[in-house]
């Protein structure tokens, strides 16, 4: 299954991706999404953990205003 990045403070989000079978890691610092396949970010901030530099092969997903149930249907449908 994807490797899926969440920022620390989408818990709601973390456990349902997780629900669903995807590795969950919390993006802490930087590094820890240099390896996942999607990145789930709040977009409160344009900068967010300073990854404006940060080369990723997967994509990000600002869950700003999205429900859980949204967001894991945003994974789904870049992962494909």
């Amino acid at each position: 299954m994807a490797k899926v990045g969440v920022e620390q403070s989408l818990t709601n989000i973390q456990q349902v991706l997780r629900e669903k079978g995807y590795d969950v890691v919390e993006l802490k610092q930087e590094s820890d999404a240099q390896n996942c396949d999607c990145c789930v970010v709040t977009g409160l901030d344009s900068n967010v953990m300073g990854m404006s530099d940060t080369i990723t092969k997967g994509s990000v997903i600002d869950a700003n205003g999205m429900s859980a149930d949204e967001v894991c249907r945003q994974v789904e449908s870049r992962l494909q």
